[in-house]
């Protein structure tokens, strides 16, 4: 499978390409990234003056943010009561991972069919940035080249409407990556590794397996570690 199209999403802020064409582009990005790292926490309000003054641009911008934002989830917009960002529980952790596990481990499978070599290497490539990112502690390179990694693959498996599927439930789950604790880093790493080598491989059963063990243990570690923290 080829692709002429680099960029990695086609309904989330980042794009892959690193162009922000219009104000209400930028704006958005800024919030997703605030939103995304827990700068701009849970159930937070979203004041559209606010962060007009923070960005220096004008409502309009940042109401086609807000209803970006709210098209993936990441954002509540109720009438009469202004934006705020959604919040994140138990129920949610697990309802978006349920629907990651009927679509990722498919993408997977997929991709071990059709990938070609140009999206295995630059796989490998984000997969080797997000490791060095995490062991460096910069979460923000992480986020991105973690996203880039399994999205890479994603594209992979051909399918346009799969990948679009997957993006509202990724963003969603970013922001729970973050619960989890840094002491399993060496678990998920050699997952990835798994997933990429089923996919080298051209297994699908392999790669859908891998994927499939990854998101399971995701799904643990930050149930556990929402959990440990209500508790404590």
């Amino acid at each position: 499978m080829t692709s002429t199209n680099h960029d990695l999403f086609e309904l989330s802020p980042e794009n892959g390409s690193g162009l922000h064409r219009t104000m209400a582009d930028r704006v958005t990005v800024e919030i997703h990234r605030l939103i995304i790292m827990g700068d701009i926490e849970p159930g937070s309000a979203l004041p559209i003056r606010d962060l007009a003054d923070r960005f220096g641009t004008s409502a309009m911008p940042v109401r086609e943010a807000l209803r970006r934002l709210g098209a993936l989830g990441l954002v509540e917009i109720a009438p009469h009561r202004g934006a705020r960002v959604a919040e994140v529980s138990i129920e949610d952790l697990e309802d978006t991972y349920r629907v990651r596990l009927l679509l990722e481990p498919l993408a997977v499978s997929y991709a071990a069919a059709a990938v070609d070599e140009e999206h295995l290497e630059r796989a490998a490539t984000a997969l080797e940035q997000h490791n060095a990112a995490m062991d460096a502690g910069d979460l923000d390179r992480a986020r991105t080249a973690h996203t880039e990694f399994h999205f890479l693959l994603y594209q992979g498996a051909g399918s346009r409407w799969l990948q679009r599927a997957i993006e509202p439930v990724w963003q969603n789950s970013d922001r729970y990556r973050f619960a989890a604790p840094g002491g399993e880093k060496d678990r998920s790493r050699a997952e990835h590794t798994e997933i990429l080598e089923a996919c080298r491989a051209h297994d699908p059963a392999a790669a859908e397996a891998a994927m499939r063990r990854h998101l399971e243990g995701a799904l643990g570690r930050i149930r556990k570690a929402m959990l440990d923290h209500h508790t404590a």
